[in-house]
C-alpha cells in the first residue's frame, strides 16, 4: 500500500536565468532532506503553487511530472505568454504515493491500493471535463432538444418524436 506525501517544494525558478528552472526531483528532494525515504513512487500528483486548483496541462508550461524523475521544469523550454507574461517556469510542488521501504512492501503483489493525494488538486491524474451544448435544429412541430455532456471530444443530441 502506498501513502501520500505531504506537497514537497525543495527548487525554486530563477527567473533571471534561462538555464534555471523548477526540479522537484527525487534525487534534489533525497539531496535536501537526507532522512527522505520512498522505496518505490506508485503515483505522482503535480500543481503549481500559486495555481493549485488548475492541472498542470491547462497552464501552458512545458512541464515533466512523473513517478520516475518528479518533476521538472526548464525555463529555456517555456513559452512566452501563458499563465504568466515571461517565459519561466512557475514555482511547482509534488505529492508522491510511496511504497515503504521495507521488506514486506517491496514485493511484488498482484494489487494495489492507493490513498487520495493530501488535496483535492489531482492535477495530473484526470482531465478537465468541458462542457458544450449543441442545439438541434429540427421543423416547427418538433420540440428542440438540448444535451450538455461533459465527454471533452464529443457532444450527443437527441430528440423527442411528438
Amino acid at each position: 500500500e502506498c501513502i501520500w506525501t505531504d506537497w514537497i517544494d525543495v527548487s525554486y525558478p530563477d527567473g533571471s536565468d534561462r538555464n534555471s528552472g523548477d526540479y522537484e526531483t527525487f534525487e534534489n528532494i533525497k539531496n535536501q532532506n537526507p532522512s527522505w525515504e520512498c522505496g518505490r513512487v506508485e503515483n505522482i500528483s503535480c500543481r503549481a503553487e500559486k495555481f493549485p486548483d488548475i492541472p498542470i496541462e491547462n497552464l501552458g508550461q512545458n512541464v515533466k511530472c512523473d513517478v520516475d524523475t518528479g518533476l521538472i521544469c526548464n525555463n529555456k523550454d517555456q513559452p512566452i505568454g501563458g499563465i504568466i507574461p515571461m517565459p519561466v517556469c512557475l514555482n511547482y510542488q509534488i505529492s508522491v504515493c510511496c511504497v515503504p521501504n521495507i521488506p514486506e512492501c517491496i514485493s511484488i503483489s498482484t494489487t494495489s491500493t492507493t490513498m487520495a493525494p493530501p488535496s483535492s488538486a489531482i492535477s495530473t491524474v484526470s482531465p478537465t471535463p468541458v462542457s458544450t451544448t449543441s442545439p438541434t435544429s429540427m421543423p416547427s412541430e418538433t420540440p428542440t432538444s438540448t444535451t450538455t455532456t461533459t465527454k471533452p471530444t464529443s457532444s450527443t443530441t437527441g430528440t423527442t418524436p411528438v
